[in-house]
């Protein structure tokens, strides 16, 4: 190759080794989107700050990415010269400089806390922001949530919901698909049965018979009677026993918080076999003198 034809090559490469060497200068792949880093504040201005991440270019921040909470004054959540965390949002672009926000990392520390409690079947407290038909939608840590009405204790006026603070449970927490579906049902029955225990006395109201036991309602939390519970006689029928809407006290005999399940007995409560059936109301009468006697039987 003569170098006429040598030169003219070089005069129609669009992209030369050197070229090359230098977009590669420009690239720091030290720094890729979802990555937290360390970097300071260095200048702010209108649109949003200028970073340095310890890069080969600035990183920048828009405005809109300081917080999650509305900001008038940048200097108030990015001082400058200050060593802070950041999540990278976007890689590099041309110049090489990447995009960066505190927003988004607060909020995956907020997902990040919500997953720990849910874990840990924790509470919260929500604030009330909207209604729909399946339920109402609240703020939970700066994050939507959703509580569907089966799992809400007023069902019937949603719209009296709104404004009002809730404590909750979890029912599902979904980082990926930004699933926040809670429960008020839930809080209620953790908050109940930390104050109950297996030998404890307890008032309730019938709530439904089946053939194989009795539902009791015990402030918001139900519980089960089972027919082989009831007497230490054979019973051919529950409903020749109880109706719904009757009171009735009878002892924790198991409980299982995972499952929601509370196990009850009156057959303890019992002086002698059949005495359930026969004289239901005295029984009821003396039950706390009789459950301390079952109780000290146990424990003998």
């Amino acid at each position: 190759m003569n170098s006429e034809s040598k030169l003219s090559q070089t005069a129609n490469s669009p992209f030369t080794m050197d070229d090359f060497a230098k977009a590669l200068e420009k690239h720091d792949y030290q720094f890729q989107k979802g990555q937290v880093v360390h970097g300071k504040v260095f200048q702010l201005d209108h649109d949003g700050a200028y970073v340095d991440i310890g890069g080969k270019s600035s990183a920048f921040l828009p405005r809109d990415e300081a917080s999650l909470r509305a900001v008038t004054d940048l200097s108030e959540v990015l001082p400058l010269q200050e060593e802070m965390q950041f999540l990278i949002i976007r890689d590099q672009d041309a110049e090489g400089q990447v995009t960066l926000s505190r927003k988004q990392l607060e909020i995956q520390h907020i997902w990040e806390r919500l997953t720990e409690m849910q874990e840990n079947a924790q509470t919260v407290q929500v604030r009330v922001m909207g209604v729909n038909k399946g339920g109402v939608t609240v703020d939970i840590l700066s994050l939507r949530g959703f509580i569907p009405r089966s799992h809400l204790a007023e069902r019937d006026n949603l719209e009296a919901l709104k404004g009002q603070n809730l404590t909750v449970g979890f029912l599902e927490i979904n980082r990926n698909t930004n699933k926040l579906i809670l429960s008020q049902r839930l809080a209620t029955r953790s908050s109940n049965f930390s104050l109950l225990e297996i030998g404890q006395l307890v008032e309730g109201k019938v709530t439904g018979i089946k053939p194989f036991g009795v539902f009791v309602d015990l402030s918001g939390m139900g519980a089960l009677l089972h027919i082989k519970q009831v007497s230490q006689k054979f019973i051919e029928s529950l409903e020749k026993v109880f109706k719904v809407g009757q009171p009735i006290k009878a002892v924790i005999i198991d409980l299982d918080e995972g499952k929601g399940r509370v196990a009850l007995s009156t057959r303890v409560l019992e002086n002698f076999p059949g005495e359930v059936l026969e004289n239901f109301d005295e029984v009821m009468a003396s039950a706390e003198a009789r459950a301390n006697r079952a109780n000290n039987k146990a424990s003998e």
